[in-house]
Order: C-alpha cells, then sequence, then structure tokens
C-alpha cells in the first residue's frame, strides 16, 4: 500500500511540473507579445498573446480564427525565427 502511495505522489509531481512548465511557456510568450507590441508601436492597448496573434494574422494573413485555434506550442514554433535571441526583460522574470 505505501508504494502506491509514493507511485501516485510521483505521478502527481509529475503533473504539477509539466502545468508548471505549460504556464512558464504562456508567460514567456505573453512576454514576448509585449515585446512585439512595441516594436511594431501597436497604438492600440493591444498585449500579451492578443499582440502575438495581432502580428501573426497582420505577417502571415492568417484570419483570426486560425490563429485561435492554435495551440501555445503551434504558436511558439510559429514564432521561433522571431524569439531567436530574445530574452525576457529583468523586470518580467518572477520568482515564485
Amino acid at each position: 500500500m505505501a508504494e502506491n502511495s509514493n507511485e501516485d505522489r510521483e505521478l502527481l509531481e509529475i503533473e504539477h511540473r509539466r502545468y508548471r512548465i505549460d504556464a512558464d511557456l504562456k508567460y514567456s510568450l505573453a512576454r514576448f507579445g509585449d515585446y512585439i507590441a512595441k516594436r511594431e508601436q501597436y497604438r492600440s492597448n493591444i498585449s500579451g498573446l492578443d499582440a502575438l496573434s495581432f502580428y501573426l494574422i497582420q505577417k502571415h494573413h492568417w484570419t483570426p480564427a486560425t490563429v485561435r485555434e492554435m495551440s501555445i506550442e503551434d504558436m511558439r514554433f510559429a514564432l521561433a525565427e522571431e524569439m531567436h535571441g530574445w530574452t525576457m526583460p529583468p523586470e518580467a522574470r518572477l520568482q515564485v
């Protein structure tokens, strides 16, 4: 019985790490969106993931529906070349 408990704990820890990595990836993309909004001089208050969606629509002429259907992993892949060399600004690096 104790062995199952340890296995259950390990599975929970693995799942927790996976969700944490997903959240960190999404946060990183949102901060890249802030960078894109500033670089592209978007006049509206668009930022974060919305700015990335807008950028992809403008750059590739994709429909909003197409971009909305993209997973975070797909969005990061579509932006990989753009993100090359970009680092998150120190003020956005939060320790939780």
